[in-house]
Parts: structure tokens; C-alpha cells; sequence
């Protein structure tokens, strides 16, 4: 059975929404080409989008897909709009950063939605044309990739101390959702979570920093699929930091340690070689490396 949705409107746009209502008058409003406020026009064109007439159906869709920036985050800014218009926005603009970052953030966005713009806006940038990596015959490691720290977290104030007792009381689904959208503190707590689907959804956090990515990477996590998605993320391995720290970490998957390994500086692939904290597997490939670039 098809959810229920009740949307709300000024009687001024509700007058094209009846059933009694002309398909011409339809589809006027569907093109957008009537007098009404912009909350009352999106949500008049959600409606019509569900018309019986295909035309009207189209027309809908085809305004809301045009709406530019400024329109759909005046709609976003607005604490009444449905979730299921916010739903709809997020499937027709999720390319636009400013867009998928404004409804990740609205309050009433449904988890599926907010899944969806997460998954999207990691696999944007993991389509994102890399940088060349740098050559390892240059610089030392901190200049080969520093990442800039965010400010330190404290884990015993006040209101982290809150979040983790809200976090108690949580469900999976709400678990997830501040883990796709939530901020350091909330990330800090999920990435932390036993349940796979929650700690994985902060990876597709929007908003988290490459700091958070080299912490996770340098801790015993026991996630792979953290590992397998940080790995196929191209602007994060462009992080010389990174990359060292998933060739150090256990759980990388060997075929992506081992393309990292190659990247790293003599001064690492000496380290690694006679590390006894790294796979056996990694330490020889590190010394053939380094006998292979003396040879040469």
C-alpha cells in the first residue's frame, strides 16, 4: 500500500489542486506560470507530479528540476516543509554541493534521504579527477602531505557527555541519520557504534575532515568496509598521511596497501621493512622496493 502523505496549502494554491480543478488550470501551475508563494508553488508542483494526466505529471517535474539554487535553498531554509519535498529536491539536485548540504541539514529529513545524498556525495567524489601523487623521491613526510588538525575534542564536556546519553536511547535508523549528518561530536560517537550500518554512515558524512579520516585509518578499526570505501575515496588517498597509515592498517584490503606502498618516501619503506607491525607481505614488498630502487 502507497504511504499517506498530507500536504498543507494556502487555499490560493489549493484551488488548482482539486479534483474539480480544469487540466488546463493543472497545468498551469505545473509550469509554474500562476501567482503563489514559493513554499506553496513547490509543494502545489509536488502534488501535481502525482496527477493522473502525464502531461501535468511532466510539467511538474520538469519546474521542479528547474528550480534554480537560490529557490530550492529558500525551500530548504523553511522548518515546515515536508520530508517528502525535501525527498524529491534531493533526488532532482543532489550534483549541487550547497543544495545536498542545505537538505542534509534540515531537520525533518528522512533517513532514506539523507542516505541517499550521502551515497551520492561520496561517490561524486570519488569520481573526482586525482592529483598526481606526489614523487617519493621528494620531500620528508610532513611536507609530502600535512593535514591541518581541527580543534581537539573533548570528550568530557557537558554536551558530548549529552550526545552520548541521546545516543543510548537511539534506534538504528536515528543512529544513522546523525551519523550522516551530524557534527565532530555525533561522528565521533557513531564511527564508535557496534552496529556496521551506523558506523559506516558517518564515512559518508558530507561534512567530515581528513583529520577524522587519519584518525579512523590509525586506529585498530574493525569495519573493512570502512577501509574498502576510505580507500576508493580519491581525494582522501591524495593525503600522503593517509595513504601511510592505510598501508600500516591490517584491515586495508592488501591490493590497495600494496598500491599505496609504492607511493611512499625511503625514509617509510625502510620503517615498514623491518616493522614487525605490518603483514609479512607488506615488510618484504617494502624491501623489494628499496632494493629495486638501489639497483637503479
Amino acid at each position: 500500500m502507497a504511504e499517506k502523505v498530507t500536504l498543507k496549502l494556502a487555499a490560493a494554491a489549493a484551488a488548482y489542486a482539486g479534483k474539480d480543478a480544469p487540466r488546463d488550470t493543472r497545468l498551469q501551475a505545473a509550469r509554474g506560470e500562476i501567482t503563489v508563494s514559493g513554499n506553496d508553488l513547490v509543494t502545489l508542483q509536488y502534488f501535481l507530479a502525482h496527477d493522473s494526466d502525464p502531461e501535468v505529471r511532466s510539467a511538474a517535474i520538469q519546474s521542479l528540476r528547474a528550480m534554480t539554487e537560490p529557490q530550492v535553498l529558500e525551500i530548504a531554509d523553511s522548518a515546515g516543509v515536508h520530508p517528502k519535498i525535501l525527498d524529491v529536491l534531493a533526488r532532482l539536485h543532489y550534483p549541487n554541493q550547497a543544495i545536498a548540504e542545505k537538505l542534509l541539514s534540515h531537520p525533518s529529513i528522512d533517513i532514506r534521504t539523507a542516505a541517499f545524498l550521502a551515497e551520492k556525495q561520496a561517490e561524486m567524489a570519488a569520481d573526482a579527477e586525482p592529483l598526481p601523487l606526489p614523487d617519493r623521491e621528494e620531500a620528508e613526510e610532513e611536507d609530502a602531505g600535512a593535514i591541518e588538525e581541527n580543534e581537539e575534542l573533548d570528550e568530557e564536556s557537558e554536551e558530548f557527555k549529552s550526545k552520548y546519553q541521546l545516543s543510548m536511547k537511539m534506534d538504528i535508523s536515528e543512529k544513522m541519520k546523525v551519523a550522516l549528518v551530524g557534527d565532530k561530536e555525533w561522528r565521533t560517537l557513531m564511527i564508535k557504534d557496534s552496529n556496521r550500518l551506523v558506523s559506516t554512515s558517518v564515512i559518508k558524512n558530507p561534512r567530515i575532515s581528513e583529520a577524522e579520516i587519519l584518525a579512523i585509518v590509525s586506529t585498530a578499526i574493525q569495519n573493512d568496509e570502512i577501509m574498502r570505501m576510505i580507500c576508493a575515496n580519491k581525494e582522501w588517498v591524495k593525503n600522503y598521511q593517509i595513504r601511510k597509515a592505510l598501508v600500516m592498517n591490517c584491515k586495508t584490503p592488501l591490493p590497495a596497501a600494496l598500491r599505496f606502498l609504492a607511493t611512499l618516501t625511503d625514509k617509510d619503506l625502510a620503517s615498514l621493512a623491518k616493522s614487525k607491525n605490518v603483514s609479512t607481505v607488506i615488510s618484504g614488498q617494502a624491501r623489494r622496493q628499496l632494493l629495486n630502487k638501489k639497483r637503479q
